[in-house]
């Protein structure tokens, strides 16, 4: 499995506001210099990250956006389904897609759903707090 540039990009950047002040208001501007994506893409996330509930935003003077929940209650997967939408490894455990040619005959399909929990509870387990930490730089 491997996160598009966009879900990754996503990660940078709630690990870069979470390393502000609780509660201080950003913008999609100060992020991508932050951590250097292009202000579109900043611009594009921060509409979908709010639109999941992970920012609040708000318009005007002295708008912008904030963490909706303290960084420690955010997780990566809570991050990478707001880009990416359910965390599935295969598309047989989507009830409303039948796109397999073994999907009728499949003796591995009863467990994908086993396969995608643990995936999910593994980047579940990862919260934007611990994301957000600054790695020590070793010389």
């Amino acid at each position: 499995m491997r996160l598009t540039s966009l879900a990754d990009y996503a990660v940078v950047m709630m690990a870069a506001a979470a390393r502000h002040p609780p509660g201080a208001r950003l913008s999609a501007t100060l992020l991508a210099e932050e951590t250097r994506l292009p202000l579109p893409t900043a611009q594009k996330l921060t509409g979908r990250l709010a639109a999941a509930g992970l920012l609040e935003t708000a318009r005007g003077t002295g708008g912008g956006f904030r963490l909706a929940r303290q960084a420690g209650e955010i997780s990566l997967a809570d991050i990478v389904e707001a880009v990416e939408g359910p965390i599935v490894m295969t598309t047989c455990v989507d009830t409303e897609r039948h796109e397999c040619a073994l999907e009728g005959c499949c003796q591995v399909r009863p467990h994908m759903n086993v396969v995608n929990g643990a995936v999910r509870g593994a980047l579940a387990g990862l919260s934007l707090s611990s994301l957000a930490q600054t790695a020590e730089v070793k010389a």
